[in-house]
């Protein structure tokens, strides 16, 4: 039995996210394990290094199968790539140990977030960014992104979402970069930790918007860290300016 490892990209904007879903929507998972069973005549469960949400983009997800078929790693990708639709392409697939596992093994992530902040809205790139029409102040966010960084305890940035609160387990993560640049018309925010709570990054982002329109202070990010206590963070972004850009194993 081997182990075959993917980096995949995708443009999320019509997948319900990653994961296989029992109501059967579309997802990025059931596509690729669509496209496997075309090519190896079986059913195959692919992992993923985490979850991304409906409209959330990839240019570096890592995900994983097992199979004992002994078709090469390179002609499964070029297979795949034939078999999927044009909103995912496999990047890579290669030969890794046996016991690798995309998501166990992973070590760190790095998720981009994309804002277009002019008045004007976007035609061209609308799917892979978040318009914000009112000026934003780039310091301040930069200096909100900076008191992320460190090992805290992330809990006021958990997903509001009834389902999904209290199923986290441990709500400290380690960040260890929190860059937020200004492009041009584009904010681009870069952030890199060894894991993240569902919809962490989104809300992250949120927060670093309100500080930007000076809803709060650019001093309040620490005391939303120390406060625990979602109702103090800003409101989730919009998922389409949210790009998994890699997936760390060492």
């Amino acid at each position: 039995m081997r182990t075959i490892k993917l980096t995949i990209e995708y443009d999320g904007t019509d997948f319900n996210g990653w994961q296989v879903q029992s109501q059967g929507n579309r997802t990025v998972q059931g596509e690729i394990e669509k496209a496997l069973q075309t090519i190896l005549k079986k059913k195959v469960r692919v992992y993923g290094s985490g979850r991304t949400d409906s409209g959330v983009h990839a240019l570096g997800q890592v995900a994983h199968f097992k199979t004992s078929s002994t078709i090469p790693a390179d002609a499964i990708c070029r297979a795949l790539n034939v078999n999927l639709p044009r909103d995912v392409a496999i990047l890579q697939a290669e030969d890794v140990k046996r016991d690798f596992h995309a998501q166990f093994d992973a070590k760190r992530k790095v998720y981009r977030y994309t804002i277009l902040n002019r008045q004007k809205p976007c035609a061209v790139n609308r799917r892979f960014c978040t318009h914000i029409p009112y000026a934003l102040n780039v310091s301040a966010m930069r200096r909100g992104a900076k008191d992320l960084i460190g090992q805290h305890d992330f809990r006021s940035f958990v997903a509001s979402d009834p389902a999904k609160c209290g199923k986290e387990g441990s709500t400290i993560r380690r960040i260890y970069r929190a860059d937020l640049k200004k492009r041009g018309m584009y904010i681009v925010f870069e952030i890199e930790a060894n894991g993240f709570l569902y919809k962490m990054v989104r809300n992250i982002v949120g927060t670093l918007i309100a500080i930007g329109a000076r809803q709060c202070s650019s001093f309040s990010m620490q005391n939303i860290i120390t406060a625990k206590n979602r109702t103090m963070a800003g409101d989730t972004a919009l998922p389409q300016g949210l790009c998994l850009m890699e997936v760390k194993y060492a």
